[in-house]
């Protein structure tokens, strides 16, 4: 019986090496790690902006607590900015001056966290779109779909938190429309402002309270749920289009060392040279210009960040609307929209993965990706939810929309009313026929080749255009697709006459699924392929024939 023998490891990092395996034995952890393939497509950079996005906020957060004051004590300006020297303020808005004037690198660092910020904010949302459009949620990944939602939720409320901090003019002007929404929850709005603000608004601790939430509660979340998210992408292995060689159970792509690596962290300095760059080059939330925050006072024109004005515009499109009981006042124009439907919303886009998996029955596991016109009532919906949201976006902005382009008020408040239950239909019934249109143009590509523009004349006069097979793949591509049927109908009594009980529900499923995959274009079958290649074959034969005889005529 023979041994093998190693030697010891002669440099200061094998020797590390050696004695962290040898306590902790991470390395067949890491070798598998490692050699994990990930796939190649353009759309799985949205996650990693991000991420990278998130560690640039941890980054330059860092350094902003180091000078930041979270106090509500009111101070005398002496700072560096002439226009308010000598003005009454809280401690947080001097220090945030100070960090913008005084602070070498402060106000640089300032901006860069501001944008990272909406940069963020604004890659989670795209990302979770990338997958909502993909039916990257569906089994197994439904929880991670469950992470990314509250990533979302998590990322708009700590937006929101850090640009209430530096207690100016805008952002304290937001801070009393959020406290106008706490009291708005009935019976026990009153209660919870006063709880959250230590006292009548604005208070004396709300922004200390703000900023632990700000800097460790949200965070910490937020840490936890990217760093779940993360391990379960390598667990459960990661999505990838449909081509050449890709299954169910298999993974075509790089290796996590040292492609992947190389390439995504090539990238991560990119993302953070961008970010960098715009912070340098573009202002953003000048708080000098706004002045400190004084309650008699407001902003005019004043806008929150864009993730946030699709609810300011809910607000401002709600009739006003308001019921008294039992000496209670309910504030329906401020409840509905700024309570009930983000809760409707974000619940309904949480349990979206159960809720299409019950419609059409499909409990598969899923590991190849759809392209978005071969779901088309999914992007039907998505875009349709789209157009809600878009319009209660630009809504948020009416006051400055009205007065940019001379226009009244009421006006553009009924035409958005009325745009909120007109437009998102059609842009249903118009996205749907749009995937339906690009179906037939992939069998069409399939059976007949794709249009190559060159004309030629048969012996017998005739002119035809000369078509050419796509690409191998492209036709895996669109091959890809899985057609899946709708449920049937299921029967009132069993063979022995006993009523089912699930007769009604398991009746609405089955209409549901069939208006779900109502109108599919089904994929060629492998004998349609057939004879459209043998057809192509014969008429590029017929093609090459008679450009020898035109070539010998002359």
């Amino acid at each position: 019986m023979s041994t093998t023998h190693y030697e010891d490891p002669t440099t200061v990092v094998g020797k590390a090496a050696t004695y962290v395996d040898d306590r902790l034995a991470p390395a067949g952890f890491m070798k598998r790690l490692l050699t994990k393939v990930f796939p190649d497509h353009w759309s799985f950079m949205l996650g990693e902006i991000a991420l990278y996005s998130f560690i640039i906020l941890l980054l330059s957060g860092t350094y902003l607590t180091l000078w930041f004051k979270p106090s509500m004590t009111e101070v005398i300006y002496n700072g560096s900015y002439l226009p308010l020297k000598g003005v009454k303020m809280s401690e947080a808005f001097s220090s945030t001056l100070n960090i913008s004037f005084d602070v070498r690198g402060g106000l640089l660092m300032r901006q860069i966290h501001h944008w990272a910020a909406l940069f963020f904010v604004a890659a989670v949302s795209v990302h979770l779109l990338r997958v909502f459009f993909t039916g990257a949620f569906r089994k197994p990944r439904e929880i991670n779909w469950v992470i990314g939602t509250g990533l979302l939720t998590l990322a708009i409320l700590e937006g929101f938190a850090g640009y209430s901090l530096p207690d100016d003019l805008l952002s304290g002007t937001g801070l009393r429309i959020a406290e106008g929404i706490m009291q708005a929850i009935p019976l026990v709005g009153t209660y919870v402002a006063m709880f959250l603000f230590g006292g009548e608004f604005p208070g004396t601790d709300f922004i200390s309270r703000l900023y632990s939430v700000h800097i460790l509660l949200i965070p910490g979340i937020l840490l936890g749920l990217v760093t779940a998210h993360l391990l379960m992408v390598v667990y459960q292995k990661h999505t990838q289009f449909p081509g050449p060689g890709r299954t169910e159970s298999n993974v075509v792509g790089y290796r996590l060392l040292p492609i992947y690596m190389a390439k995504a962290g090539g990238f991560f300095f990119v993302v953070f040279g961008i970010t960098t760059l715009i912070a340098g080059l573009v202002t953003i939330n000048p708080i000098w210009l706004y002045g400190p925050y004084t309650p008699s006072q407001i902003t005019a024109g004043s806008q929150p960040d864009w993730y946030i004005g699709w609810l300011d515009g809910a607000v401002r499109v709600t009739p006003n609307i308001e019921t008294s009981a039992f000496g209670h006042t309910i504030s329906w124009n401020i409840l509905i929209p700024a309570l009930i439907i983000p809760g409707i919303m974000f619940t309904a886009l949480g349990l979206y993965p159960w809720i299409e998996a019950w419609v059409t029955g499909d409990k598969r596991e899923h590991h190849l990706l759809d392209r978005p016109r071969n779901a088309p009532t999914r992007t039907a919906l998505g875009v349709m939810a789209l157009s809600f949201y878009l319009i209660l976006w630009i809504a948020g902005g009416n006051d400055i929309i009205a007065t940019s382009f001379n226009l009244s008020i009421n006006t553009l408040i009924w035409s958005f009313r009325i745009m909120l239950f007109v437009v998102p239909p059609i842009s249903f019934v118009i996205t749907k026929r749009i995937c339906l249109s690009l179906q037939r143009r992939d069998n069409d590509k399939l059976l007949h080749g794709y249009e190559t523009g060159r004309i030629l004349r048969l012996p017998h006069g005739e002119f035809i255009e000369i078509h050419e097979p796509i690409s191998v793949a492209e036709a895996a591509m669109i091959l890809g697709k899985s057609d899946v049927p709708a449920l049937a109908l299921p029967p009132v009594v069993d063979e022995q006459g006993v009523k089912n009980p699930k007769a009604r529900s398991s009746k609405v499923r089955a209409r549901l699924s069939s208006w779900y995959y109502s109108e599919n274009v089904p994929v060629p079958t492998a004998e349609e392929l057939q004879a459209a290649r043998e057809h192509q074959e014969h008429a590029l034969h017929a093609a090459g024939e008679a450009g020898a005889i035109e070539g010998s005529s002359h």
